[in-house]
């Protein structure tokens, strides 16, 4: 009778328990906010190409309890734990059909900030070219600071997810920002004031702006496309299929630009070529080969002609000497890696770099007659160091764990590099850049994510990032490596000073 009873009793509450349908709770509940196609709107897209950045149990939480200073509530009362379950396994799969993401759809998306006033010159007293920008991804905002004080100018919110780095125009007045579902922000640093967004892509990579400042290019990985954008007003100026030279569509790993050249430089995902695409001058007049393959004759009046370069293997991730002539790739297997000379579009050496190396957040430096590179490795706990004359390496330095930034400057002695993954995560590793040996480690905060360094105009500030919710930007003198002041932030990622981002500093990834 007992057992009659339990049964009933479990029948009764399968009965009244909502079934789990997650196509009809996601159009009730969050096609609002993220669009019928899952592909976003006031919120972010929600397909497994953005929904990487929410690893594990992470998006059951974030549907059961929402989001903390952000618009996303909490379901808990609203979705039972089994259809949040369902919802997060059906918000993984792949979308059935890519929609059309083409000039006319992304001029649509195009909103430009009404109340935005242009100034004549900044709002504030600090120095323009000593702004640091620090991102803080625990609640999707920027904070403007002044490179001397450390004062907060502004905090102003983003896209969701910024990746790739911001960029600045040439004089350091704006700054264009990139989110993983394709929305560039254009922010004036002189006024504080959004100008306007323009959603470049469904999913993407990171933007790369041209040495005049006029074009932002935009590399997607859906669709497969390039988008250039007119930095003046956020117009298309164009958009290119990206397609290997035997037609196999391809995702753009990443999109550099190549002032000498005049040029973007593109690392394609899926088909073993490097694309530059020009936009200042045409390419014979940059003395190529006959023989180059520009997409099309020139006589078609397409400002931007693409030159297809084919690797012998897939690269992922690039480096570029100071001339831009020579560009170092790293292999997909994580093997090593190979220059190509832009010049003549061939392969002109392999590099000794197992572990796959990081090379986007690689640094060069005088060293001796000659200058270096010094890349660290995602999955090998090391730096390793190479002679770019003749492209062997000069010293693998042995770290506690794999790393994935590396930053200098040229006035600073020292290399920083963190630790990234693994249990060693909040190490920061200083490197002496004439012995290569690590002369001190520092544990500023014991079990938290270290990372990511942006020195001062002078050099003389050390910036690092406690990468969690409740993190910091830590301060530190960057000749005593003693710690001068902690600026508390919401999961702080990269920082970005405007004099070595437009200068080039040879102690920062460009």
């Amino acid at each position: 009778m007992i057992r009659l009873i339990v049964s009933l009793s479990a029948l009764a509450l399968a009965v009244t328990a909502p079934l789990a349908d997650p196509a009809r709770d996601y159009a009730d509940n969050c096609q609002e906010c993220h669009g019928a196609e899952r592909l976003g709107g006031l919120g972010p897209a929600l397909i497994p190409q953005t929904l990487g950045r929410m690893r594990g149990p992470n998006l059951v939480s974030v549907i059961r309890d929402g989001r903390e200073a952000t618009q996303m509530p909490a379901f808990d009362e609203i979705l039972s734990a089994e259809q949040i379950e369902a919802l997060t396994v059906y918000l993984k799969e792949p979308l059935a059909e890519v929609p059309p993401w083409t000039e006319a759809e992304i001029m649509a998306s195009r909103l430009m900030n009404e109340d935005y006033t242009p100034v004549d010159q900044p709002t504030w007293s600090s120095d323009p070219m000593n702004i640091t920008l620090a991102v803080e991804t625990g609640d999707h905002h920027v904070s403007v600071l002044d490179g001397d004080t450390f004062e907060r100018l502004d905090r102003f919110a983003t896209p969701f997810a910024v990746h790739g780095g911001p960029k600045f125009s040439p004089e350091g007045r704006f700054v264009f920002i990139m989110s993983r579902d394709g929305w560039v922000q254009k922010y004036d640093l002189y006024a504080l004031q959004e100008v306007g967004r323009i959603r470049a892509g469904l999913n993407s990579r990171n933007i790369a702006i041209s040495h005049d400042g006029k074009w932002l290019a935009v590399a997607n990985y859906l669709p497969n496309s390039l988008t250039i954008l007119s930095t003046d007003d956020l117009s298309v100026a164009k958009v290119k299929e990206v397609k290997g030279k035997d037609g196999t569509p391809s995702r753009i790993s990443a999109v550099y630009q190549a002032p000498p050249r005049e040029s973007f430089v593109l690392a394609l995902k899926d088909v073993p070529e490097i694309w530059e695409v020009f936009y200042g001058k045409n390419p014979p007049e940059m003395g190529f080969a006959h023989d180059w393959r520009m997409e099309g004759p020139i006589k078609t009046g397409d400002p931007f002609p693409v030159r297809k370069i084919t690797t012998p293997d897939y690269l992922d991730d690039f480096f570029f000497d100071q001339s831009y002539e020579y560009v170092m790739g790293a292999s997909r297997s994580g093997d090593g890696g190979q220059v190509i000379d832009l010049v003549i579009g061939q392969k002109t050496a392999d590099l000794d770099l197992p572990g796959m190396p990081h090379l986007g957040s690689g640094i060069t430096w005088k060293y001796g007659d000659t200058t270096v590179m010094a890349t660290p490795h995602l999955k090998d706990g090391a730096v390793t160091v190479i002679d770019m004359s003749t492209w062997q390496t000069v010293k693998r330095i042995e770290t506690l764990g794999p790393g994935f930034f590396m930053r200098s400057h040229e006035n600073s002695p020292y290399v920083w590099v963190d630790v990234f993954f693994g249990p060693n995560k909040d190490v920061m590793h200083v490197i002496d850049k004439e012995s290569l040996e690590i002369v001190k480690t520092l544990r500023p905060v014991e079990g938290a994510t270290v990372a990511h360094v942006e020195f001062t105009k002078d050099g003389r500030f050390a910036l690092v990032s406690v990468w969690e919710d409740d993190g910091a930007v830590i301060v530190y003198d960057a000749e005593t490596l003693e710690e001068v002041k902690r600026l508390p932030m919401r999961k702080p990622s990269g920082k970005y000073n405007v004099w070595n981002k437009i200068t080039f500093s040879e102690g920062t990834s460009h």
